[in-house]
C-alpha cells in the first residue's frame, strides 16, 4: 500500500511518477524498496488519471457503510450479514487477483 501512498504524494505535489522519484519518496519513508514493485506500480499508472480515479472512488459509497447503516439497531443478526458481505468482497477480491496472474494490473503489486 505504501508504494501507491507514495505515487499519490507524487501526484499531489505535482511530481512526475517515476521509478526514481517513486524510490526516493518510499526510502524517505523508511521502506524496504522493491524495484520490480516500483517498475510494476509506474507501469500500471503509466495511462492513469489519478485526480480522475481518486475522485471516482470517492464517489462510489463503501458497501460495508451501507450495510451498516442500513442495518442501524439490529444486534448481533446485523452484525453477521455485514461480516459475511466482507468475507464475500474479500473472495471476490481474490479471484480478480488471480485473473491478474498474468502480470497485468495492479494486483500484481500486492501479492
Amino acid at each position: 500500500m505504501e508504494y501507491v501512498y507514495a505515487a499519490l504524494i507524487l501526484n499531489e505535489t505535482g511530481e512526475e511518477i517515476n521509478e526514481d522519484n517513486l524510490t526516493s519518496v518510499l526510502e524517505a519513508a523508511g521502506t524496504d524498496v522493491e524495484e520490480s514493485r516500483v517498475k510494476a506500480l509506474v507501469a500500471a499508472l503509466e495511462d492513469v488519471d489519478i485526480d480522475e480515479a481518486v475522485e471516482q472512488a470517492a464517489a462510489v459509497p463503501a458497501a460495508g457503510g451501507a450495510a451498516g447503516g442500513a442495518a442501524g439497531g439490529e444486534g448481533d443478526e446485523a452484525d453477521e450479514g455485514g461480516e459475511a458481505e466482507e468475507e464475500a468482497e474479500a473472495e471476490e477480491e481474490e479471484d480478480d487477483e488471480d485473473d491478474d496472474a498474468g502480470g497485468e494490473g495492479l494486483g500484481q503489486l500486492f501479492g
